[in-house]
């Protein structure tokens, strides 16, 4: 029942994604456009919750847990998170990798493995960029983020959903 009702979910974001790819058709594959725009999304969710978070849940102020304390921007991270990798996972899921066939909870373990992944290719690229090459972190940053972009997509493509080969929707001129 919960997994039929996920997919009319899904069905009804796609829909709408799919909505807005008629500029892009000539140029660049359903599901690649369905994931930029679904990660977009979820990029914009994640910063939209993280500044209400720190801002106005936290108010910018040490959160103790008795053991540890953590900085704001890091117990902001912590709490915003768990919620932008449920959507992020559901998005990739019911809308850009719809027609995968492997069981759900084994996607679910292999999108931690690359969500996981991305993070640690974040920290060496970032420390690579700045600390070796001696790039300013702002464009070091955005060299990270086309690499860890597209590292995802193939990652998830062919490793978390497989569903490499299986479109083929740029139509021919």
């Amino acid at each position: 029942m919960m997994n039929f009702m996920l997919e009319k979910i899904g069905a009804f974001f796609t829909k709408i994604v799919d909505w807005f790819y008629f500029p892009f058709l000539h140029f660049m594959p359903r599901e690649v456009y369905r994931y930029a725009a679904t990660g977009g999304a979820n990029t914009a969710l994640d910063i939209f919750l993280y500044f209400i978070v720190y801002n106005f849940v936290l108010q910018k102020q040490v959160v103790d847990f008795g053991l540890v304390a953590v900085s704001p921007h890091i117990a902001a991270f912590l709490f915003v998170f768990p919620l932008t990798f449920l959507t992020g996972f559901f998005l990739a899921k019911y809308v850009t990798f719809s027609t995968s066939h492997l069981k759900g909870r084994i996607q679910l373990f292999r999108y931690g493995v690359v969500v996981f992944g991305s993070i640690i290719l974040n920290y060496i690229c970032l420390k690579f960029f700045v600390e070796y090459c001696h790039i300013s972190p702002t464009p070091s940053k955005m060299i990270t983020t086309v690499i860890v972009v597209a590292y995802s997509y193939i990652a998830q493509r062919y490793y978390t959903f497989k569903t490499g080969g299986k479109h083929k929707d740029i139509p021919q001129t």
